[in-house]
């Protein structure tokens, strides 16, 4: 069960990325993006339901979308019209069912860069 985030990198104020989030050993359910920025705690940027339903927080309302692609397990958090205080590692989270345990646990990806810098 793996959760592989990619898609980070450097861009301009102004500019976009796409940060994806491929699920391995699992499906999909509903997914979330958070992120973490130096000295600050980790803070939850965007979801993505199981219904498709999507919720952001304002700072990126308008700017960032969460979407999913079944085919591929994967989920996608198109950001637009960056700021410099975009910048930080992003994490993607999502529930699995652990069926020798009957419950759900969380798994983390391992992180991906976002520099928002000119």
């Amino acid at each position: 069960v793996q959760l592989q985030a990619s898609g980070g990198g450097l861009a301009q104020p102004g500019g976009s990325l796409r940060l994806s989030c491929a699920a391995s050993g699992f499906s999909i359910n509903n997914m979330d993006w958070y992120r973490q920025a130096p000295g600050k705690p980790r803070q939850l940027v965007a979801r993505l339901s199981s219904r498709g339903t999507t919720d952001y927080i304002d700072s990126v309302k308008g700017r960032f979308a969460i979407s999913r692609d079944n085919a591929k397990n994967t989920v996608y958090l198109q950001m637009n019209s960056l700021k410099s205080e975009d910048t930080a590692v992003y994490y993607c989270n999502a529930p699995y069912y652990v069926s020798e345990r009957a419950r759900w646990e969380d798994i983390w990806g391992q992180g991906t860069l976002v520099t928002v810098s000119s």
